[in-house]
């Protein structure tokens, strides 16, 4: 299956990371190169647009569409998100220009039916973007206590039947173990009374994200990974996060604001005494236009959030 994907806030996303077309530019979630090949044509000799992802079929995609295409330097590397300091570290690279995060699932991942990913397609119950990763959706769903599932399918689906949809889960495990995304499937559309699934999202949505984030601990390493971007940006770099649901758009808000604030002294405090500077300014956000939406109906929900960096 080929890897296609298509890139949401292209135009917005580039002409706000790029400010100097000679300068290192880092992508961390590079998927099949949509954003990075974007940001790479911008770019002039002198430049350099680094590529990281942690998905094999992503980077060997990417390879192909972003390596000696371009007249900037281009390079790819294979690691999670999280551990974007340690690969700059490993190519001598102390300061950069700018930073960018897609975040969630790719179009590819979503329609490739054996990375387990989609409740509209057959495969096995997988969800890791990276498959060397131990933890997949399978043992979550099988040995997970169900109080656990129940916690993570409310906390990270903010599913309102979190409680009955787990209760479900383990019943049809006693019977057999759950393997594929349809059997996991129906026994959400069991869980959930037929009045409440006429309306809404399809009623495996919810679980299926709050499983696939638990498996890649999508959320954990966030607040930590945009704190280690800042300090990496040279005065005037800029960042930019493009968010699909509630959940990692709050903790990138609150992130960016807490960044941006400085001093976290009590307010009933005369003077500061933490002595903490701002380190972001100019923060904001940016959503599809109506015609963006209409084309790609995936990009709805998604707002990029930016910042520069003082």
């Amino acid at each position: 299956m080929e890897f296609k994907h298509v890139s949401i806030l292209l135009a917005e996303s580039v002409d706000f990371l790029i400010t100097d077309k000679n300068g290192i530019y880092v992508d961390c979630t590079m998927g099949g190169a949509g954003h990075s090949s974007g940001f790479a044509a911008q770019l002039e000799p002198g430049g350099l647009l680094l590529g990281i992802d942690q998905d094999d079929d992503a980077i060997a995609a990417a390879s192909e569409r972003l390596l000696h295409r371009f007249v900037c330097r281009t390079a790819v590397a294979k690691a999670n998100f999280k551990d974007f300091a340690q690969v700059l570290d490993g190519m001598g690279i102390d300061k950069i220009d700018g930073i960018f995060f897609d975040l969630g699932v790719s179009s590819y991942q979503l329609d490739c039916a054996e990375r387990g990913f989609s409740y509209m397609h057959d495969g096995p119950l997988d969800m890791r973007m990276n498959r060397e990763a131990k933890l997949d959706a399978a043992y979550v769903v099988n040995n997970y206590k169900e109080e656990e599932l129940a916690e993570i399918i409310h906390k990270y689906g903010e599913e309102r039947w979190s409680k009955r949809i787990a209760q479900f889960i383990a019943a049809a495990r006693k019977e057999k173990p759950l393997t594929t995304t349809f059997e996991l499937v129906e026994v959400i559309k069991k869980a959930i009374p037929k009045g409440a699934r006429l309306d809404g999202p399809h009623p495996a949505k919810r679980t299926f994200q709050a499983i696939r984030i638990e498996v890649n601990n999508e959320l954990g390493i966030l607040a930590d990974t945009m704190e280690q971007a800042v300090d990496r940006l040279k005065s005037g770099g800029r960042i930019g996060v493009i968010t699909f649901h509630s959940l990692e758009d709050r903790i990138i808000k609150q992130t960016f604001a807490r960044l941006a604030k400085g001093c976290i002294c009590p307010p009933q405090l005369p003077v500061c005494v933490c002595g903490k500077k701002p380190l972001l300014k100019k923060t904001g956000s940016i959503v599809p236009a109506a015609a963006e939406v209409e084309d790609n109906p995936r990009s709805r929900s998604a707002r990029l959030r930016y910042a520069i960096k003082l």
